[in-house]
């Protein structure tokens, strides 16, 4: 595998979500860089040294509400 995407998202609770693309992972996190961490612990505890991807991809999803 070359890479893996997560789709992340503020979680309404506080903090963010991460959820990979075609694998059964999710992770969250109360800001974007210890997220970043628990992505790269979550990747090295689901695939073995040899399955590992060698890019981490993150799609950040923001949902936005302007009044007109």
């Amino acid at each position: 595998m070359i890479e893996i995407v997560f789709l992340v998202e503020d979680d309404p609770d506080g903090g963010y979500t991460a959820r990979a693309l075609g694998e059964s992972i999710f992770t969250q996190a109360d800001d974007l860089d210890s997220l970043k961490e628990m992505i790269r612990d979550a990747v090295n505890c689901h695939f073995t040294e040899e399955q590992k991807p060698k890019v981490i991809r993150l799609h950040i999803v923001r949902d936005e509400v302007i009044a007109s």
